[in-house]
């Protein structure tokens, strides 16, 4: 799913929420974050930046739980092991955004960070690099919102067989989500894309996430090597998973009108409210198991990635490969804005911004171009047009 975490939102939620935005892209080295405050809502008392968010002494900024009503007219709060979940992701984007500077030498973050007015009251953090060395363009981001579920979506999610759902709506919700989207500038690189989230309704919730590459130039052991790690992660946890997760990602990251897959895959999970073994019964830590294996996907995405940009991004390549590069990203534009259910959502309601922060910086169309039998990029559309098992 694309569209950054504010996509993820609308996913689980759906479109047509009101907002009112504070936005604005600075450096992460810009003013303290009570100047910023103080120039984008000078009239406000509340004493953080944005609804539920501060600063550390560093200008990083942490998740915090709203005093406000945040459910529309519904007083329940949101449980602290989603506050927990929220503060989480805010300061594994900082440090995300921290390790993708350090490895690309040049460029840095800008930070833009909105608020959301209305019925459903949050806040985001987008943060976005351009004109790096190894990375052209990088976005992460995370949202954070509290609201009260629609008819329309709550029918939406109780046909999914959420049973705790009203389908008449009007339910408290809580969902936070964070999401990047690394476009490398070498085609020996591949594209990058991961995310993680959480939706909390009437005292139950569910997690959803993945990663996965988009290559331009095989290099099987690339692709392998980001495949076992993956893999490891859910052998932890349940040796059933990754399959199921790498097949579920594979059906998703499918472009029907080219007969391919958007890249080589990864895993990709939804609706996630446990995992492990199911004879062992809610009380032997499942419902804490599937929060562990979430953050555990997170913290090994710049792991599973940076290793192979670091050692591949610097090598010369020529005008040829290039300009394969940015038509393999005409396909990822064309899967965003025609299947990624979280761009479809998005554009429908929500802030253009966000929404395409995911998409490349640069592509090209070239009229039916065949790659040359025999040739890499030949190979490439080949196993894209048949997913293989990158690991046994």
């Amino acid at each position: 799913m694309e569209a950054g975490a504010k996509g993820l939102l609308f996913i689980l939620l759906g479109s047509h929420f009101p907002v009112a935005v504070i936005s604005f892209c600075l450096p992460a080295t810009a003013a303290p974050a009570h100047q910023l405050h103080n120039a984008a809502s000078p009239s406000s008392s509340r004493s953080s930046l944005l609804l539920g968010a501060t600063a550390t002494a560093d200008n990083t900024p942490t998740a915090t739980p709203s005093t406000e009503n945040d459910h529309g007219g519904d007083n329940r709060s949101s449980s602290e092991r989603f506050e927990n979940f929220a503060e989480f992701l805010v300061k594994t984007q900082s440090d995300i955004c921290s390790q993708a500077e350090t490895s690309d030498g040049k460029a840095t973050f800008c930070i833009d960070r909105w608020e959301r007015e209305g019925a459903s009251k949050g806040f985001g953090i987008t943060r976005v690099l351009e004109g790096g060395e190894l990375l052209e363009k990088a976005a992460c981001s995370v949202s954070v919102i509290h609201g009260v579920l629609t008819p329309e979506r709550a029918q939406a999610m109780s046909s999914r067989g959420r049973s705790n759902i009203d389908p008449a709506g009007g339910q408290a919700y809580s969902a936070a989500a964070m999401s990047l989207v690394f476009h490398t500038a070498s085609p020996f690189v591949p594209t990058f894309r991961a995310d993680v989230r959480y939706l909390e309704v009437a005292g139950e919730g569910w997690f959803g996430g993945g990663a996965d590459l988009t290559p331009y130039y095989l290099d099987d052991g690339d692709v392998e090597g980001f495949h076992r790690f993956y893999k490891d992660i859910c052998d932890r946890f349940d040796v059933e998973a990754y399959p199921r997760f790498k097949k579920w990602a594979d059906d998703y990251f499918y472009i029907p009108m080219r007969k391919e897959h958007r890249g080589v895959g990864g895993i990709f999970f939804d609706d996630l409210e446990r995992i492990g073994d199911a004879v062992k019964g809610e009380d032997a830590g499942e419902e804490k198991d599937v929060e562990a294996f979430v953050r555990e996907v997170a913290l090994g995405f710049m792991p599973s990635f940076l290793p192979i940009a670091e050692r591949r991004g610097r090598e010369p390549f020529s005008d040829k490969q290039r300009q394969w590069q940015l038509m393999r990203r005409g396909r990822y534009l064309e899967f965003n804005l025609l299947y990624d259910r979280g761009v479809k959502f998005g554009l429908s309601g929500g802030r253009v911004e966000s929404i395409m922060v995911s998409a490349p910086p640069l592509v090209s169309w070239t009229y039916n171009h065949v790659p040359e039998e025999g040739s890499e990029e030949d190979r490439l559309v080949k196993i894209l047009r048949k997913p293989r098992d990158w690991v046994s």
